[in-house]
């Protein structure tokens, strides 16, 4: 049976099918890469979140640093000595240059760092001081330390350094001078961007961002950090200072965030996968059952119209015995109805038991039951019962049973297979009938091709009885003792052959006359003494000559349980077909037709032989022999040996022919069954 394809579904239900899956589909995807997208936007906003972050601690440190080295810075004189300058520079690692300015500005001393080479070593201080001034101008007006704008300053080596200077008004007395009061001197120091940034930042943060001062355009002016940002999480924070502004920017090392950036989104997206995964196994699955459930459906359709087109019955019953299932068949046979049947719980026998073989079908019942699987073989193999219409008419019928399993191996029940075997009993019964009119024809066919026989045979007993009635008479008118003698003879003769003449008629009239078939136990002498006279009249008048071959004494005469009539049907028919054979041959070659009777090698059977000493047959011929109708003389009907092989057939033996004893004539030889013995029985009785 094929598989149903999607397109055998009616076309609505299938739109209906495709477009729900097409929906669940699509809220699915939908789902994902929202969630997705979600995902990806939160790691991203984290990680921004977390630039910003270190932007604004970075920021607050440089100003920290920052405030720091103004407090350093107010404290250190013209007049220091070079330790207390020495541990200036190493507290601040980003103060290169310390300069002391009168109140014109002018340089009155300076102090450079003592790592590295002179910051204003390569070009002078006086030709990048215009920031500085404007520092220290501011700081004036200010009276409060002021920072400059950041600038370049380049070095020997073609390098340089991006610089900011602190300026902060002189002190007197422990205090700055404030505003309106006299002019004073300056200290300037001077910072490199680039040493701030790298003090200001932990070792941690360097590694997962670039830190840089930058311009308002974006001009970088110094940087920090052991690895270049991608430009894609920036934080920018200024960092307020009095007099200046520094920009800074926190540029992230990660990138874009990829669609498994962490070990959470994955896991989100391992469980989304494995959900659409089971979606889908889910979809396949109901399509398949959707499939299966289809092929069931033309399954079991099919499965309708098979046993709907049934005339064999169906009936299933279960452990018990009840009716769990017949098919119309069924119904029709028995004329009741599925309810009906199904109803019927036992111990009430089903309606269509016969009440007079209730008891025995229960009792058959209940033994075919308890064996269960056991009589699987016995089942299959089929019995003969007798069922009842619901109108109360009898009728054969033949049961095939079967034991139902269920998955598990489990017996559950029996299914059986009922013919209604009322058709077929009538065709043998008309069968029989028709072969008994056959061979009721066959009969008259050869009595009338004996009547010129008969009417030979019978000619000489009459003329034989006339001419002694005749002499009879004569006699009357001497009546003497030794005419009296004569006469007595006479009467004698007449007696003699009007018998002869009757046993003639009578082998005829019982050979002719119609009767039923049946069967009985008879002596093979018999059977031949039957049918000897008809065959000696035929073989009389061709010149031949009949021998009897029966078993000697001591040994018992064998008999055969057959149909009498046809059996001499048979062998009238053979002994003539022999008769006929041998009328071909020449003077020097004798004619002499045998009955042969031999009990068979296991005594259950008797073969009995008719043979000849004809010309035999010819291949040609011997193909066809029992073929209808088929016949080598002209006035034959071709039926003769096709009736006889019938009829042996039906008693359960076989025809069949071949060479004579010696190579000549034709034998033809067929078994009968011997009847049962006491002895046989008694040998039987153990191994039943």
């Amino acid at each position: 049976m094929r598989q149903p394809l999607q397109s055998d579904l009616p076309r609505p239900r299938r739109r209906r099918r495709v477009l729900l899956w097409a929906a669940l589909i699509s809220l699915l995807l939908v789902a994902q890469t929202l969630l997705v997208v979600l995902t990806v936007r939160y790691e991203a906003s984290r990680l921004q979140d977390a630039a910003d972050a270190a932007a604004s601690e970075t920021a607050s440190e440089l100003r920290r640093q920052l405030l720091q080295a103004v407090q350093a810075l107010q404290r250190v004189g013209p007049t220091a000595q070079a330790g207390e300058l020495a541990q200036l520079f190493a507290q601040q690692p980003a103060l290169a240059h310390l300069e002391w300015r009168d109140a014109d500005r002018r340089v009155l001393a300076s102090a450079d760092a003592p790592q590295g080479a002179a910051l204003f070593a390569h070009l002078g201080r006086t030709s990048l001081e215009v920031d500085a001034d404007a520092a220290c101008t501011q700081a004036r007006r200010s009276a409060a330390p002021s920072f400059s704008r950041s600038y370049f300053v380049p070095l020997a080596a073609g390098t340089g350094h991006e610089v900011i200077d602190l300026c902060m008004p002189q002190r007197e007395s422990g205090r700055a001078r404030g505003p309106g009061e006299g002019d004073g001197g300056f200290v300037v120091g001077t910072f490199v961007l680039a040493r701030l940034l790298e003090h200001a930042l932990p070792p941690a943060r360097g590694r997962d961002y670039e830190f840089s001062f930058v311009e308002p355009d974006g001009t970088r002016l110094a940087r920090a950090g052991t690895r270049r940002g991608q430009g894609v999480y920036l934080g920018d924070r200024p960092v307020d200072l009095p007099g200046s502004a520094l920009q800074l920017r926190v540029n992230a090392v990660a990138g874009s965030p990829s669609l498994i950036p962490n070990l959470a989104v994955a896991l989100v997206l391992g469980l989304s996968l494995a959900l659409f995964a089971v979606v889908l196994a889910l979809a396949r699955d109901v399509r398949r059952r959707a499939q299966a459930e289809a092929a069931l459906a033309e399954a079991l359709a099919v499965r309708q119209a098979m046993e709907d087109s049934l005339v064999t019955g169906l009936r299933a019953r279960d452990l018990n015995g009840a009716i769990t299932y017949v098919n119309p068949a069924f119904c029709t046979m028995v004329g009741f109805g599925a309810d009906e049947l199904r109803r019927t719980q036992p111990p009430a026998p089903p309606p269509y038991w016969p009440p007079e073989r209730v008891d025995e079908y229960t009792q058959r019942q209940l033994l075919r039951l308890e064996a269960g699987t056991a009589a699987r073989a016995e089942a299959r193999e089929g019995f003969e019962s007798v069922f009842m219409r619901k109108g109360g008419e009898r009728f054969p019928v033949m049961i095939y049973e079967a034991p139902l399993v269920d998955g598990q191996g489990r017996h559950t029940g029996w299914m059986g297979a009922v013919v209604d075997l009322s058709a077929q009993r009538r065709i043998e019964e008309l069968s029989r009938q028709q072969q008994e009119r056959l061979s009721a024809s066959a009969r008259l066919a050869t009595v009338g091709e004996m009547a010129s026989l008969l009417s030979h045979e019978l000619n000489q007993p009459l003329a034989a009885i006339a001419s002694y009635a005749s002499g009879s008479l004569n006699l009357l008118h001497e009546p003497d003792a030794q005419t009296h003698t004569l006469l007595e003879q006479a009467l004698a003769r007449i007696a003699e052959q009007a018998e002869r003449a009757g046993r003639v008629i009578k082998s005829v009239h019982d050979f002719v006359r119609r009767r039923e078939q049946q069967r009985e136990v008879i002596r093979v002498d018999l059977l031949l003494e039957a049918v000897l006279p008809l065959v000696r009249l035929q073989a009389r008048k061709s010149g031949a000559q009949v021998a009897v071959e029966l078993p000697a004494p001591p040994l018992p005469m064998p008999r055969v349980l057959c149909d009498r009539t046809m059996v001499e049907q048979v062998l009238l028919n053979l002994t003539r077909n022999g008769i006929q054979a041998m009328e071909a041959n020449p003077p020097d070659r004798a004619r002499v037709l045998t009955l042969r009777v031999r009990p068979d090698d296991d005594s259950r059977r008797v073969e009995l032989s008719v043979l000849d000493t004809g010309a035999g047959i010819p291949p040609e011929v011997a193909e066809r022999l029992f073929t209808p109708f088929f016949t080598t003389r002209s006035e034959g009907m071709g039926l003769g040996l096709s009736l006889c092989r019938t009829v042996v057939e039906q008693h359960g033996g076989a025809l069949a022919f071949g060479p004579g004893p010696g190579g000549a004539g034709t034998a033809f030889r067929f078994t009968l069954a011997a009847p049962e013995t006491a002895a046989m029985r008694a040998a039987a009785a153990p191994a039943a």
